[in-house]
């Protein structure tokens, strides 16, 4: 199957977490179509998504205490804007052992809550009449900028990185599907073009980020 090729949603210095290259499906699930799913986790010049402190050891942590929190959400592919759902709360962060362990447990109710619980706020890109669509997901609440029959060019701001929905930390999950029938929807492969790595010092052309690879756009 002939991957989907994609720009990289951001500005600035990322992390790939949940990668496609390290497994498929990557999240551990098909649900959703999340089989190739990737999640990015803005980080600083060592590498850190927020400062060391004694919350990310022995608690939870505000989102805005986050690097990427607030980034600005870029449009990965020209397309129609399909979908655009907004009102999910930005939820605590989590790096610690003792927080991550409850949360986990309650991923069985978020997944039969639905989308909205797993997403959180997100927008769907339409790349053609009948699909692919891709999906930016776990924005940030109030933040997005466009509508439905918005037409968006690459690189376009769509909204901002927030920790709504299935996440622990403020991120950007990028997916892509053949459907939006969240139940039926499967997901398709993709890759991304001219990036930077940071973990390898090399350009890539294209490709797709290894687990805990940083990376930039060009």
């Amino acid at each position: 199957m002939r991957p989907v090729v994609l720009e990289l949603p951001f500005r600035g210095t990322w992390r790939a977490e949940m990668s496609p290259a390290r497994r498929v499906p990557s999240h551990g699930t098909h649900l959703f179509g999340v089989t190739y799913a990737i999640d990015f986790v803005a980080v600083d010049a060592r590498g850190r998504s927020a400062p060391p402190g004694w919350r990310a050891v022995l608690g939870s942590e505000e989102p805005a205490t986050f690097r990427g929190f607030g980034q600005p959400v870029l449009a990965p592919a020209a397309g129609t804007v399909v979908s655009v759902h907004d009102g999910e709360p930005d939820h605590v962060g989590r790096r610690s052992p003792l927080t991550l362990l409850p949360y986990l447990l309650g991923q069985a109710a978020r997944v039969r809550a639905g989308i909205g619980a797993i997403a959180g706020n997100h927008v769907v890109i339409a790349l053609g009449p009948a699909g692919p669509f891709v999906t930016l997901v776990h924005l940030r609440l109030g933040s997005p900028q466009v509508e439905v029959g918005d037409v968006v060019a690459v690189g376009d701001s769509l909204a901002e990185c927030g920790n709504s929905g299935n996440s622990t930390q403020p991120c950007v999950h990028v997916q892509v599907t053949d459907s939006m029938d969240w139940n039926r929807a499967r997901g398709l492969p993709i890759v991304f073009r001219g990036y930077r790595s940071l973990t390898s010092g090399e350009v890539v052309g294209h490709g797709i980020p290894g687990e805990s690879e940083i990376v930039e756009a060009l």
